[in-house]
């Protein structure tokens, strides 16, 4: 299937302004941008036809260009990555639209070959991956929610591996007083698949009650039946985290240090 990978990317982040411009130290002291380090994990990814940023920011687009990726402007009206892919459709060819978004840097490439190779059957509309958590990663969810911090997002689904509810709270709830093994929380990696005609219809469908409260694009799917699979990978020894807060730097950094 031709696939492209679209990683949107906005200025105006209402938690973290400018956060596709922030700067991470690497591991040999050096500096990048967080839009060319996801860039840079796109390109990595095996089979795909093309890579885009799709941005309304001049800032960030001449970035990009500078670094050699291709760019495509879109409306400043767009309110989600999954809007800002949509508005790309018509310049771009692909059977398969790929949302890498633009925070998550430390995506391995096998997640999106994973996604892809979840929409093969034509049964779901869109697919995404989850990432059981290990203790650690369970733990820092749990404090910034303490601390009052929106982090991660973790997802519930059913057997066959269609979206039950994506949340920015840790679900599902377990007591303290509860031993559980394994983790029973699943981490949303912020990656999308998706059918063109999926994506298409996603932009007339109008925003629900759930995407509002809980500020989650996917949920726009789940609002409207659509079928959306959740896809279990495997980090395969790899750290994964998601840059949400200034908070997230050192530990990203920490990561790439390491």
């Amino acid at each position: 299937m031709k696939t492209a990978i679209v990683i949107p990317a906005r200025y105006a982040s209402t938690r973290y302004p400018g956060k596709p411009l922030a700067e991470l130290r690497q591991a040999d002291g050096s500096v990048k941008s967080l839009i060319r380090m996801t860039h840079e994990a796109a390109v990595e990814v095996p089979g795909i036809d093309a890579v885009h940023v799709a941005t309304d920011d001049a800032r960030i687009a001449a970035h990009c260009e500078a670094f050699g990726a291709s760019v495509l402007m879109t409306s400043e009206t767009a309110r989600n990555g999954t809007e800002r892919c949509a508005e790309a459709l018509d310049r771009i060819e692909a059977e398969v639209v790929v949302n890498l978004q633009g925070d998550a840097p430390l995506t391995p490439p096998w997640f999106v070959s994973a996604l892809v190779e979840g929409l093969a059957d034509g049964e779901a509309d869109m697919a995404t991956p989850v990432l059981r958590c290990d203790e650690a990663t369970w733990a820092m969810f749990r404090e910034d929610r303490a601390q009052g911090r929106v982090g991660g997002t973790t997802a519930v689904f059913d057997r066959g591996g269609r979206a039950l509810y994506f949340s920015k709270e840790v679900i599902p709830y377990v007591d303290p007083g509860k031993a559980v093994d394994p983790v029973p929380v699943f981490h949303h990696v912020g990656c999308y698949a998706y059918r063109p005609a999926a994506l298409a219809a996603y932009v007339r469908w109008p925003e629900g009650p759930l995407e509002r409260l809980e500020g989650l694009e996917q949920l726009r799917f789940l609002e409207n039946g659509a079928h959306v699979r959740c896809v279990e990978v495997s980090a395969r020894g790899r750290v994964f985290w998601e840059l949400n807060n200034p908070a997230d730097v050192p530990r990203i950094e920490a990561v790439l240090k390491g």
